[in-house]
């Protein structure tokens, strides 16, 4: 299948962008993703803060082990994807052949339940909830700064998406170049990326758990 190398969240955003009505039902699509989390943030937030609050400056040990949970995640989704073995978190393969025909709001259901679901992205969230926990914002700059993160995360839907938006007409031979693209890049992107937060929450899990020069 086209785009077989891509992430299959992406996969799906781009044959959205490219049927008929693709904008509103891609956008439906990444407007799902997004409000799961947010809401996560809403929710887990607020539990995280309770439960991490020792009344000491720093990470706590409760972070600490979230933290080490979301690097050993990375770590092993890196090397899974260096092996070029299956994503298991990936939407079912069925998804894939109802595209074209989707709704709108069944779109906006699939894009949050991809998110809801999928323990990759659970702990991928639950590390960011935890690293600005730690950085101890108040609750108008956690917001702002959490909205960043989902913004990048998202960055590649979110362009693919401006451009069918913004540039119809050009549309699908912009989708057809940054397809393969990404067909081309998405491989040594992901490892790189997991490589490199992973690595960095397990420093932080380390230095909560009082190691010296983690």
């Amino acid at each position: 299948m086209r785009y077989a190398g891509l992430g299959v969240q992406l996969a799906i955003t781009i044959l959205m962008l490219r049927s008929a009505g693709g904008p509103a039902r891609a956008g439906a699509w990444i407007g799902g993703m997004t409000l799961v989390r947010l809401l996560q943030y809403g929710v887990f937030g607020v539990v995280l803060a309770l439960a991490t609050d020792d009344g000491v400056a720093g990470t706590s040990a409760v972070e600490g082990a979230l933290l080490l949970v979301v690097g050993v995640v990375l770590l092993v989704s890196a090397a899974r994807k260096a092996a070029n073995q299956p994503d298991e978190d990936a939407p079912p393969p069925r998804w894939m052949s109802i595209v074209d025909g989707v709704s709108s709001g069944r779109a906006f259901l699939m894009g949050a339940g991809v998110v809801a679901f999928s323990p990759k992205l659970w702990a991928f969230t639950l590390g960011a909830i935890g690293a600005i926990g730690d950085a101890q914002p108040g609750p108008g700059e956690g917001w702002i700064v959490f909205a960043i993160w989902v913004a990048m995360a998202q960055a590649l839907h979110l362009l693919a998406w401006l451009s069918a938006t913004l540039f119809p007409g050009r549309a699908a031979p912009v989708l057809d170049r940054a397809g393969l693209a990404l067909e081309r890049y998405s491989r040594p992107l992901v490892i790189g990326i997991s490589l490199l937060f992973g690595v960095w929450f397990i420093l932080k899990a380390l230095s909560a758990f009082g190691v010296p020069d983690a």
